[in-house]
């Protein structure tokens, strides 16, 4: 059975859509599969959207996101974790190309990733760039990544010290155990955090990263782009989910 571990803070607007493209996508692929949606301390309908969208809620109040997607595996019953952010559609071809891999002896991996919407100019300039980086290091994105079942217990799942990157340190511990794939098929995430969010934002932030090293990413305080007040974004309204 495949288990999708959706983690979700304040995201009726458009989890509707992710839940509705893992139904769309697992029963293509014809593999047995339950969604868990772990509701970090959301204020909204993201609860009860995800009940009226077939998935079970499990309700944390932890908001960082490695203690939440932990608690989401650990309450799963596959055989194979497949954690798929909130604002997020995959495609029944992802699905299909992870279960080859992880068939195939893959200690876990991700796919490669698309924004959707209109993106600033540096982010057309970045994401490339930043994409190749990471299929090089076999570098998972936290939007869509996999593992089997085996491997995350093996490391421990997502470090919880971290308030970010803990996809990337993840990436890296399940390397120790088996093959890390980056399919060539793609998910569909929100460009929201792109749109909303400077260049200038993502300079202070990646000169943090320069200065303190990893103690940025563990400390919330300094993370305002993930644990901030979402900004407004016009595009994610427009697709905001009326089921």
């Amino acid at each position: 059975m495949i288990s999708f571990v959706v983690p979700a803070y304040n995201e009726e607007r458009l989890l509707g859509r992710t839940l509705t493209s893992i139904h769309e996508a697992a029963r293509a692929a014809a593999e047995p599969y339950e969604i868990l949606v772990v509701d970090d301390a959301s204020t909204d309908s993201t609860a009860e959207i995800g009940r009226r969208h077939g998935a079970r809620v499990l309700t944390v109040s932890f908001r960082q996101i490695a203690r939440t997607r932990n608690a989401g595996a650990r309450a799963a019953s596959g055989s194979i974790l497949v954690f798929v952010d909130a604002d997020t559609r995959i495609a029944a071809e992802t699905v299909r190309a992870t279960l080859r891999a992880i068939h195939q002896g893959a200690a876990g991996g991700g796919a490669d990733v698309r924004f959707d919407g209109t993106l600033p100019l540096w982010a057309v300039v970045l994401i490339p760039v930043l994409g190749t980086l990471m299929r090089a290091g076999r570098l998972a994105a936290g939007c869509y990544l996999f593992c089997s079942r085996g491997a995350f217990e093996r490391t421990g799942g997502f470090d919880e010290t971290l308030f970010a990157a803990e996809e990337i340190a993840f990436s890296r511990a399940l390397a120790a155990w088996g093959p890390v794939v980056i399919l060539r098929e793609t998910v569909v995430t929100s460009g929201r955090k792109l749109r909303s969010h400077t260049g200038w934002d993502v300079l202070r932030l990646f000169g943090g990263f320069l200065k303190r090293g990893t103690r940025v990413v563990r400390d919330r305080e300094r993370l305002s782009i993930w644990y901030g007040e979402r900004q407004h974004d016009h595009e994610e309204m427009r697709e905001k989910d009326h089921a």
